[in-house]
């Protein structure tokens, strides 16, 4: 392994002072420009790369924030990572993106490294729903910003949707549809977002006018696709089946679908399906999903913002609870085709 090229060795090689490279990295507004380009020659011939923890140890502050999510296999999860990242980079910083797998285990070992890499503050949606962990994690001083994730203002910034609304638009809109004999598949009710879906899915069959509607409950522990299909396989077997099904996320949407179109069941004819989140993949689906929207890269801007706002000018800051309003999208396996 070769070396690593100094400092000095880049003043040695452009004929110049230390500090006359270091303004030339960190202030190369203050240098002369001949001066500065021959120090920017003699950066590139040799392979000069600043040490970034020698540069956080005299500044006393990282140009990291960590972002911790729950299931970076789902692709609402990446598109708040995308969200969060194009702020981040905007004002010079860089995203550590870590996944805890719904784990509160990997959460508080991630929220460890983050704290020993003293970023300067964190995105998380929370696994450990107690509360603990992140309460732990947050007298070591470094700010923290809840995303997908309603917290008192006294604990922080945070950025949410409305998912009892979210769920009880899905619902209805099978309601208004027809439909009476409903099924909700749900991830792990532990988690904060599997109970306000499911509230707000029983909140719509209370609400709606009339008799009859009934809502029947299918817990998963996972919320992917595999899952998906365990769940399609366990409304096959029904009797009678639902003619309709609200999944809490679109990938338990996705193999619900697959599993019914392994069957053979047609969808929307002989069951509607509604997801949530409308991911990508939700309208590109062999039957186009009908979802409910999140705006996930519009919570990661937000969320990025809050945070960078709270670390750049801490005494002005006030922290904020945004709740942003979900939208269903209609497509396919709810409405009736077209003869």
């Amino acid at each position: 392994m070769g070396r690593t090229v100094g400092i000095k060795e880049v003043a040695r090689a452009a004929g110049v002072s230390v500090g006359t490279v270091s303004n030339v990295i960190n202030r190369p507004a203050t240098v002369a420009e001949d001066t500065r380009r021959r120090v920017q020659a003699a950066i590139e011939q040799l392979g000069y790369v600043r040490s970034e923890s020698a540069r956080q140890l005299r500044a006393g502050r990282s140009r990291l924030i960590g972002l911790l999510v729950l299931d970076m296999a789902n692709p609402f999860f990446a598109d708040v990572a995308t969200g969060a990242e194009r702020v981040a980079r905007a004002a010079g910083l860089g995203v550590m993106l870590c996944n805890s797998a719904h784990s509160p285990a990997e959460e508080a070992a991630y929220l460890g490294m983050f704290a020993e890499h003293r970023v300067r503050g964190v995105l998380v949606t929370p696994a450990d729903t107690t509360g603990e962990t992140l309460a732990a994690f947050q007298r070591h001083g470094i700010p923290s910003v809840c995303v997908d994730r309603l917290v008192p203002s006294a604990e922080g910034c945070s950025v949410s949707v409305d998912d009892v609304r979210g769920a009880a638009l899905a619902v209805r809109h099978l309601l208004d549809a027809g439909h009476r004999d409903l099924a909700h598949v749900s991830g792990p009710m532990q988690l904060t977002q599997c109970r306000e879906r499911h509230t707000g899915a029983c909140r719509a069959v209370a609400a709606f006018p009339g008799a009859g509607a009934t809502l029947r409950h299918l817990e998963t522990d996972r919320m992917d696709v595999a899952a998906g299909r365990d769940a399609g396989a366990r409304l096959l077997g029904m009797s009678p089946r639902p003619t309709a099904v609200f999944c809490a996320n679109d990938l338990l949407a996705l193999g619900v679908l697959q599993a019914l179109y392994g069957a053979g069941v047609a969808v929307p004819e002989e069951m509607a399906l509604v997801g949530y989140d409308d991911i990508e993949f939700a309208a590109a689906a062999a039957v186009p999903l009908t979802s409910v929207r999140r705006p996930a890269r519009r919570m990661g801007r937000i969320a990025a913002e809050l945070l960078i706002e709270e670390t750049t000018a801490p005494a002005a800051h006030h922290h904020h609870r945004i709740v942003l309003p979900p939208e269903l999208v209609a497509r396919t396996s709810t409405l009736p085709r077209r003869a």
